[in-house]
């Protein structure tokens, strides 16, 4: 544990002392935002934190961890007091009548503390607010804080060997030793206008949460370049995805700026609309995020193995250099550049299959096997003002799809097929975590 995090732990038990002290004589002031549900409180608090810091507010892999960390000590720390559901990790031996509201409050507090060393005063003011709200005995919300503190150490400690955080690897650069040679055609190298390195590359490699294996669902290769399929994504990409003088309407160019916002955190914020609009319960909940979250973490590791399995080129890459494809129904654009150059620019990884697709996949999946598919919602996005509405999550994934490629940084194919990735990956682990104590699937 690096010296940080022990003087952490040795302020955080003097002030928890003090809290603890606090609360035999202090009276409730504190109202849940949701109806006195701690753990959707704690998802719009995470929400907003991640938001509110540069590590990850334009980081949506690293929020995917973040996101996961959190739920799933969350789940392990109600789950653990009331034990309904198989636990994730941490065994259920909680003391019978601790707090569940409390422990689910301490288990998030600890990793977004763990995760954001620095805003560790407005994060503890909004754990105190928290714990005084609770109408549990002091002993209750004792033990239940102990109990969420033990378990979110023992999440965090063992995601820290899962491979994510090694020494860092050497910087990836495809093929851009080699770029205008035939063996670079098809192969990814950095694209404009930042040219940076392959991002995360050891995500493809680490522990999954709850996959077998990064590969387990590994995806086929990209089609041929020859291919009609590959030319009728180019065509359409080239055309819908350009800088300036496409076919997009208002609409569509803004909608490839309204996704371009942080996926997981704009998913997020929907399961917490339908959440509290289902009335679910306090164990429902962190059930629910835990699934959704755990889903959308194994989604970022399956879509980054085939991302660098197959080191397929970007948009930009291929319409600059159409010549060299051998397929006579692509024309080259030498001077294309994508409409999400406007917002970001192509992101710095390969482009099959999309990242977003799969993610969303991932967690659509879980929310219309919870919700029924034909459930209508409002989303938000973290860089563009208002709301966009669906009738279904099977209609926002088909925007999402239109927002990679009239974006110009995903062809057509790739974001189906990362669909259908994320679908297998939300599959499983509804069927393999986290499952009813008294499921035969256990068994």
């Amino acid at each position: 544990m690096s010296p940080l995090i022990c003087c952490f732990r040795k302020r955080a038990s003097y002030r928890f002392a003090l809290l603890i002290a606090a609360l035999l004589t202090m009276q409730p002031a504190v109202s849940s935002a949701f109806a006195s549900d701690e753990v959707l409180d704690w998802m719009q608090i995470t929400n907003d934190t991640a938001l509110s810091s540069s590590i990850t507010v334009a980081n949506p892999v690293l929020t995917g961890r973040l996101l996961a960390l959190v739920s799933a000590s969350m789940f392990d720390a109600v789950n653990g007091i009331d034990p309904r559901y198989r636990p994730y990790h941490v065994r259920p031996d909680a003391p019978r009548h601790a707090s569940k509201r409390a422990a689910a409050v301490e288990a998030a507090y600890e990793i977004l503390v763990l995760f954001y060393p620095t805003l560790e005063p407005s994060l503890t003011a909004q754990r105190d607010a928290s714990i005084a709200a609770l109408t549990d005995s002091p002993t209750a919300i004792k033990e239940g804080m102990n109990w969420g503190q033990s378990v979110a150490d023992a999440i965090w400690n063992w995601r820290l060997t899962d491979g994510f955080n090694p020494p860092p690897p050497p910087p990836f650069f495809g093929v851009q030793s080699i770029a205008g040679t035939p063996a670079s055609v098809g192969a990814w190298r950095p694209t404009p206008p930042l040219n940076a390195p392959g991002a995360v590359p050891q995500l493809a490699t680490i522990t999954p949460w709850v996959l077998k294996r990064p590969s387990q669902f590994r995806v086929p290769p990209p089609y041929a370049l020859t291919s009609a399929q590959y030319a009728t994504d180019y065509n359409e990409i080239k055309v819908m995805g350009v800088y300036s003088g496409s076919g997009r309407t208002q609409d569509q160019s803004d909608l490839v700026i309204f996704w371009n916002g942080n996926p997981p955190l704009i998913w997020v914020r929907i399961a917490l609309q339908l959440a509290a609009n289902h009335g679910l319960t306090l164990a429902e909940n962190a059930h629910l995020f835990a699934l959704m979250d755990l889903a959308m973490a194994d989604g970022f590791v399956a879509v980054w193995d085939a991302k660098y399995r197959y080191g397929f080129w970007r948009p930009i890459t291929a319409i600059q250099n159409g010549d060299a494809d051998g397929n006579a129904a692509t024309d080259p654009n030498p001077t294309w550049t994508p409409w999400l150059d406007s917002n970001g620019g192509t992101p710095s990884h390969p482009e099959y299959p999309s990242a977003h697709a799969v993610v969303s996949g991932a967690i659509a999946y879980v929310l219309a096997s919870t919700f029924g598919d034909d459930t209508p919602f409002t989303a938000t996005s973290n860089i563009f003002p208002g709301t966009r509405s669906f009738s279904s999550f099977s209609s926002a994934l088909a925007e999402i799809a239109d927002a990679r490629v009239f974006g110009g940084i995903h062809f057509r194919t790739s974001c189906e097929i990362g669909n259908d990735l994320g679908r297998s990956v939300g599959n499983y682990v509804l069927t393999h975590a986290l499952r009813p104590q008294d499921d035969d699937h256990n068994r």
